[in-house]
């Protein structure tokens, strides 16, 4: 039997639960279980799905134990996602089946996640373990790195390169860049919710605003 594991039971992890199941049973697994894997949970049970910790999972004796991580802190998933590997898990990359777009000539790494209508369009290269959240949409000729996070409603637009860890907040829009000259948002970068980024971000820096500008601490802070 076919083992795959969502890491984390909370919000994300309930949102994604049902993504999981269509998309396992349309690949034709007869057999499979979906478990959470979640060591800070209470709780033996979270929508009719298992939890257990992430030492019962390594122990389970399968060759055939996937995983994807639902936790939206990136450093977090990077070192869950080294700790499952060298366990001998395997990551899945997650996707509504009926209403996420994916188009042409697309370089997608493993273990994403693909809410609900998302969309991908042509030649856009993506790292290991993005999320998508819904409504997200990343569009042609982006460069996006490993761990990186679009939280709902998130507009990137053409030729942006998206370093990795960076987080970007809901409803911020990403202005076009062009061939010769890339929007970069650096990484760990965050970038607030309903932002508007006109030009680059440095790496580690924080920008809100509407264009987007460094977040600046008042004295004290």
């Amino acid at each position: 039997m076919n083992i795959y594991a969502i890491v984390g039971a909370g919000g994300f992890g309930r949102e994604v639960l049902p993504l999981a199941r269509e998309q396992i049973g349309m690949i034709g697994h007869d057999e499979f279980r979906i478990v959470f894997v979640d060591d800070g949970s209470t709780e033996s049970e979270v929508n009719g799905v298992m939890v257990m910790t992430s030492e019962a999972f390594k122990a389970i004796k399968s060759s055939d134990k996937f995983f994807n991580i639902a936790i939206g802190n990136s450093k977090i998933r990077e070192n869950i996602a080294a700790d499952l590997v060298s366990a001998g898990a395997k990551p899945f990359s997650i996707s509504s089946m009926g209403n996420s777009v994916i188009l042409d000539a697309n370089t997608i790494g493993e273990g994403a996640i693909f809410c609900p209508f998302t969309t991908v369009t042509s030649n856009v290269k993506i790292g290991k373990f993005f999320h998508a959240n819904i409504y997200s949409y990343a569009a042609h000729d982006c460069v996006i790195g490993d761990f990186v996070t679009f939280a709902p409603g998130v507009k990137c637009n053409g030729n942006v390169t998206i370093e990795d860890h960076a987080y970007i907040g809901t409803g911020a829009i990403i202005k076009q860049g062009t061939p010769d000259r890339p929007i970069v948002i650096g990484e760990g970068a965050i970038v607030g919710m309903g932002a508007v980024v006109t030009k680059s971000v440095p790496a580690g820096a924080v920008v809100v605003g509407n264009p987007a500008k460094p977040l600046r601490k008042g004295l004290g802070s």
